[in-house]
């Protein structure tokens, strides 16, 4: 893949109108009741046939934190009470051991990632218990080259807590960060000292974790170039294998801690796009690889070889690495693919830990796909870890004549084609340098269940169900 990336002002001003982060296509909004419980564990079972069973790749979701962040659109539960999180745990202990028997027990889970919410909120002991009942209901891997996540709240981090998830087999973190700035952190309510962060960094080295992940927000009230350079500078001393680079999408109608912002403090366009223009320029100095979307990582980090060797996979915990694993979602509110569905959690705790209790799989909604979903997921995932279509490789794999198949899809690229942001030569269509900030609309072009022209400005009134595309 080219990595290489043009920074165009203009471009991304006309392109920025709502549209999918496309962590799954189709899209949550296109799940349905309709997909129950019995339709998951049909699935789950197929999946088991025949040699070729994937491994897999799980996510728990912790939902509990001890304070709001006003920018967060995750789904969380804020309080101080442990014992709500010591409940929790019970109930996704009882989750993983219904779960787990519809796996055969020879599927390696080479992937694990615990978010959030804030992971950390259980305490060391907690985690322990939690990754004992894996270890006893599935075959978690052992080998170097697995990837075991946790998100951590470096506020929360006591010491000798990274040592210990070091010795539980987690070898990667991910930490919040958003901005130094006091006045920042203070309008986000999210008061995080550089000294705490750096610290937790630094056990990690020395607890030999394979990649640490920091992750910053542009667009937020009171930030400032100076303030958010400062930031920058501060984590590029430590290094951080990757970085996760996002922009701050203000929508207090879907988000009720987002109403404590006051939206008069918020950047204007103008200010974002130069906050970003910013990130991308120090990132390139100091480095650092353009993956995708708002990730970044060092040449040699395990997001960047795995693009090369074409083994990078979009979902819903981001870019990742083990694109051929089947994913397991557990927990309120999580979400699973396996095999040619998608399957939600309950995201409400009560009607959760209520199907629980019943020992019932918890499925909120969920979807089966269709041929055509599979086929243009395939070609958002190649757009979206890969930055290109080959034709001639989807012609083989599914057995389609491209340019008929997508008619209408081409048709609405052509004027991104005229922008420049892709090409189409030969064999294959690609995002350009000055795209690949704009995969998301390119993808777009291929979404059917989109309807207005990938171009064209989203009407004032709307109340949008998805973030803009900068």
């Amino acid at each position: 893949m080219n990595s290489a990336l043009r920074f165009d002002a203009d471009l991304l001003r006309r392109y920025d109108r709502p549209g999918p982060r496309y962590t799954s296509y189709p899209t949550a909004p296109q799940f349905t009741g309709a997909f129950g419980e019995s339709v998951l564990r049909d699935y789950a079972m197929r999946s088991n046939a025949g040699a070729a069973a994937r491994p897999l790749s799980l996510y728990l979701h912790i939902p509990y934190c001890e304070s709001p962040c006003f920018y967060c659109g995750c789904n969380r539960l804020i309080t101080r009470d442990r014992e709500k999180g010591t409940r929790y745990l019970q109930s996704l202990q009882r989750e993983i051991v219904l779960a787990a028997p519809l796996f055969e027990r020879h599927r390696e889970v080479v992937q694990l990632h615990l978010g959030g919410g804030t992971p950390n909120f259980l305490p060391p002991e907690e985690i322990a218990a939690l990754i004992a009942t894996l270890r006893g209901e599935l075959n978690l891997s052992e080998a170097a080259g697995r990837d075991f996540s946790i998100e951590l709240d470096p506020r929360f981090i006591a010491g000798g807590d990274i040592e210990h998830l070091a010795r539980l087999g987690f070898n990667r973190a991910s930490f919040g960060v958003q901005d130094f700035a006091p006045e920042v952190q203070q309008a986000i309510n999210r008061v995080q000292s550089i000294e705490q962060t750096l610290a937790a960094i630094a056990a990690c080295r020395k607890s030999q974790f394979r990649s640490v992940n920091v992750d910053l927000i542009y667009g937020l009230p009171r930030q400032t170039l100076q303030g958010f350079a400062n930031t920058i500078d501060t984590l590029l001393g430590v290094r951080p294998d990757r970085f996760a680079i996002y922009g701050y999408a203000h929508m207090p109608h879907l988000f009720k801690a987002q109403r404590q912002i006051d939206a008069k403090a918020l950047p204007d366009g103008e200010a974002k796009l130069q906050l970003l223009g910013l990130a991308i320029q120090k990132l390139a100095a100091a480095g650092y690889r353009y993956i995708g979307m708002d990730h970044f990582a060092l040449p040699e980090d395990d997001l960047s070889t795995a693009q090369d060797s074409g083994g990078l996979h979009r979902n819903f915990m981001g870019y990742t690495t083990h694109a051929d694993c089947d994913l397991l979602g557990l927990g309120m509110s999580a979400i699973s693919h396996i095999g040619r569905s998608f399957s939600q959690n309950f995201r409400d705790l009560r009607d959760w830990e209520a199907a629980v209790d019943q020992g019932h799989l918890p499925v909120w909604r969920g979807l089966e796909l269709s041929f055509d979903d599979v086929v243009r997921a395939d070609v958002i995932q190649q757009l979206m870890c890969l930055g290109q279509i080959d034709i001639g490789a989807m012609e083989r794999r599914h057995s389609i004549d491209f340019l008929g198949y997508f008619t209408d899809a081409l048709n609405r690229l052509q004027p991104l084609i005229a922008d420049g942001l892709v090409t189409a030569v030969g064999s294959f269509i690609s995002v350009t340098p000055r795209g690949r900030l704009l995969m998301r609309a390119v993808a777009m072009c291929f979404d059917r269940y989109l309807s207005a022209p990938v171009s064209a400005p989203a009407a004032a009134a709307e109340q949008p169900r998805f973030s803009k595309v900068v």
